[in-house]
């Protein structure tokens, strides 16, 4: 048994700081959506909707993004046009988890490590501005399309930056590159 512990250790304590840095992260993050009452957004998706609205804005789009009075979500309004909207969710939080989760268990040195996960945490981030708000331009213009775009296309992007970021850390500062 202590052979087998030996040989995959490496593996198992790459498992064991994943997943535990995964379910820290998630239950503090849960706790913050918890402050919320039922009908609110949280406060990172709203920052998420007025950025995306900038951008949009920025772009020349005659867009409106609006708190729902009922529900949890902003609703994006391009021409007057109730197009879309964005919810929790669509925060990218959980992959921004799921990024940092990653890069801890296969840590390196620990200011590289640091400032790598700042580095793709804020590139997440701005990704994510950009997908929603091209996601909603291209839902304006092609609304038979609005499945595939958000189900499968979005997914793709943000995950596969994700998966980009993951290979080069591995390949140029993780511990595991040599």
């Amino acid at each position: 048994m202590k052979k087998y512990l030996v040989q995959f250790k490496p593996f198992l304590l790459f498992v064991s700081i994943f997943f535990l840095t995964y379910i820290v992260l998630t239950l503090l993050y849960k706790f913050y959506l918890n402050s919320y009452q039922a009908n609110d957004l949280d406060g990172v998706s709203m920052i998420t909707g007025a950025n995306t609205e900038q951008l949009l804005q920025f772009f020349n789009y005659d867009v409106s993004i609006q708190k729902s009075i009922q529900d949890p979500w902003l609703k994006i309004i391009i021409n007057e046009k109730y197009v879309a909207r964005i919810t929790e969710g669509c925060n990218a939080v959980s992959v921004m988890i799921l990024f940092v989760s990653f890069v801890a268990a296969f840590s390196g040195k620990f200011k590289k490590t640091l400032l790598f996960i700042l580095f793709g945490l804020i590139s997440i981030y701005i990704l994510n501005v950009i997908r929603i708000a091209l996601l909603t331009v291209l839902v304006f213009y092609f609304p038979a399309q609005n499945d595939f775009l958000h189900g499968v296309v979005f997914p793709l992007i943000i995950y596969g930056y994700v998966f980009v970021l993951w290979i080069f850390w591995i390949n140029r500062f993780s511990k595991y590159a040599k």
